[in-house]
């Protein structure tokens, strides 16, 4: 059997942690800032982890993560 591939727009956005979870980075923070708060901004930073209803979508476009 080939290698199944892993899908390269999720592989850009997710990454698997030490416990199995995957993290990717919070959305709304690419433009139109102006209107959005100082503390909101910044609550956006970092990353998140994946809800548990989407972690199994999430692991089978990431096979080998």
């Amino acid at each position: 059997m080939p290698k199944m591939k892993s899908n390269r727009g999720a592989a850009k956005r997710f990454s698997r942690t030490g416990s199995g979870k995957f993290r990717c980075s919070h959305s709304h923070l690419r433009h139109i800032l102006t209107k959005k708060s100082s503390k909101r901004k910044r609550q956006l930073r970092g990353t998140t982890i994946v809800a548990a209803v989407d972690t199994p979508a999430v692991r089978r476009m990431l096979p080998y993560a």
